[in-house]
């Protein structure tokens, strides 16, 4: 899951065009409070959150952001809603796309990406 949305032509503060590891999902943490206190969501509202985005609390989650600060409120979030296999991508998308070869997500849908040149 990605800490926030991001669009086709989107430009990143390198202004490096803007895309996202293939199955991504957007998760902004700011969904994780609670817009009158900014506390977190209560554990049963973050379980349903979390559910709507397709995150099962059997399932692994693996939390990412740009580089890899925000997603930690993500993982933590995860973790008060009970979900064990809350997981952070360290590097992130910074460190995703530092390597050529790996594929990149380019439209709306989690799914949709190019293949990674020369493959």
């Amino acid at each position: 899951m990605r800490g926030r949305p991001n669009g086709i032509g989107e430009r990143s503060s390198r202004s490096t065009p803007w895309r996202d590891i293939p199955g991504a999902v957007s998760a902004p943490w700011a969904g994780n409070l609670d817009a009158k206190t900014g506390r977190f969501l209560p554990p049963a509202a973050l379980r349903e959150r979390y559910l709507e985005l397709g995150v099962d609390a059997g399932e692994r989650a693996i939390s990412q952001c740009g580089s890899g600060l925000t997603a930690c409120h993500d993982v933590l979030a995860l973790r008060v809603a009970g979900h064990s296999g809350a997981r952070l991508y360290v590097g992130s998308w910074s460190d995703w796309v530092s390597d050529a070869t790996r594929p990149v997500a380019t439209g709306p849908e989690p799914g949709t990406f190019r293949p990674s040149p020369g493959s």
